[in-house]
Parts: C-alpha cells; sequence; structure tokens
C-alpha cells in the first residue's frame, strides 16, 4: 500500500466582469467634487468569488473605497446571455488572464447633481 493522497482536481483560473462601486477615501486620486466612481474590472480567478476577493483587495491597496460589486459572469456567460463582446474586452480579458491579474477597464466618476 502507498500513503499517497488522492490528487484535487486542478482547477482553472477564469476571468470575471465585475463593476465595482467605490466611495471617496482620502488619497483616492479620483476627481475633486466627485462622489465615488464605477470601475469596469476583468478579475483572474478560479470561481467568482476569488475574483471578487483579489479585486477588493487590490483597490482598497490603490487607496480606493469598494463598496458594492456586481459580477456579470465569465466571457462565456455573458455570450450565452447575449451580451455584445468587443475584441477590446476580448483581449483586456486574455490579459487578466495571462497575468493573472485585475485590469481596470473603465471608470466612470459621480457627482452630485447641483
Amino acid at each position: 500500500m502507498t500513503d499517497e493522497k488522492p490528487k484535487k482536481p486542478k482547477r482553472t483560473q477564469q476571468v470575471f466582469t465585475l463593476l465595482v462601486e467605490v466611495g471617496r477615501k482620502d488619497g483616492d486620486g479620483l476627481p475633486d467634487g466627485s462622489t465615488g466612481a464605477a470601475l469596469m474590472c476583468y478579475a483572474a480567478g478560479v470561481d467568482e468569488d476569488e475574483a471578487v476577493r483579489e479585486t477588493v483587495a487590490l483597490l482598497k491597496h490603490a487607496d480606493l473605497a469598494p463598496l458594492e460589486v456586481t459580477g456579470y459572469g465569465t466571457l462565456q456567460e455573458r455570450l450565452a446571455e447575449g451580451h455584445d463582446i468587443s475584441d477590446e474586452e476580448k483581449d483586456l480579458m486574455d490579459r487578466a488572464l495571462a497575468e493573472n491579474s485585475v485590469v481596470v477597464a473603465q471608470t466612470t466618476t459621480f457627482y452630485q447633481d447641483a
């Protein structure tokens, strides 16, 4: 008999599309007068929970204040739902996967209505 442990199946990295709303914090780099922002991110992870954890940790390290995260799924899930995904967006997803990273693709700044 051998003492070999059963091998766990390898979990494959995927890229998840996340929309992260951030509030204001000293040193966050957001424009003066803004009340926060929404960040469209592509994040690598073995599952969406890991992608969210890594994204939130990265944004906190960058002195941002994440408030809420909305997940839109993987490329395959988004295509199955009928999302129109540009080649540029796919390239950013490929980059996130290749680098095992979080790519912030777009930032939309919020302002209080005057």
